[in-house]
């Protein structure tokens, strides 16, 4: 998988958010979200830090509190979401996991590797939260992983 479990929970809390009124920009709360994508309060809570932390979010304490996207759905593409979580390593790390794959010292998939990244690489930049959240008319996005497989 080139996604961690975490990053890919904060994904669908961003695509949520850029649904929600006003394109994400009204605070909603972590319970709500964890609720709605089935995922864990307290690790949802630990996902939404480090979006806050790299201000992709903005949280409010207090009765009234929540998340809400820091800016306009339209400006914060799928790469942000990723570096913020995962760092740069979809980038910079081998398909195998091999250190010191590059150029001077390909290892069997490299070439490969390179082309599809660098493709990869562009969509995530290209593709925005609102854009995904448009295109999640189905709510396939909000749903859990699990029950999309297994069909309940």
């Amino acid at each position: 998988m080139l996604l961690s479990k975490t990053c890919i929970y904060g994904l669908r809390a961003s695509v949520l958010l850029a649904s929600k009124k006003q394109g994400g920009l009204e605070y909603t709360t972590i319970r709500e979200l964890s609720d709605e994508l089935e995922i864990s309060f307290h690790f949802l809570t630990k996902v939404l830090q480090k979006l806050t932390k790299s201000e992709l979010l903005e949280s409010y304490k207090g009765p009234n509190g929540g998340v809400k996207l820091a800016r306009d759905a339209s400006s914060i593409n799928f790469m942000d979401v990723v570096r913020s979580i995962d760092g740069d390593s979809l980038i910079h790390e081998c398909a195998l996991g091999l250190p010191g794959c590059g150029l001077l010292k390909p290892c069997p998939l490299h070439d490969q590797w390179s082309g599809l990244k660098m493709n990869i690489i562009t969509m995530m930049q290209d593709i925005t939260l609102k854009d995904m959240a448009n295109n999640d008319s189905t709510g396939h996005l909000l749903k859990n992983p699990i029950q999309i497989i297994s069909g309940k």
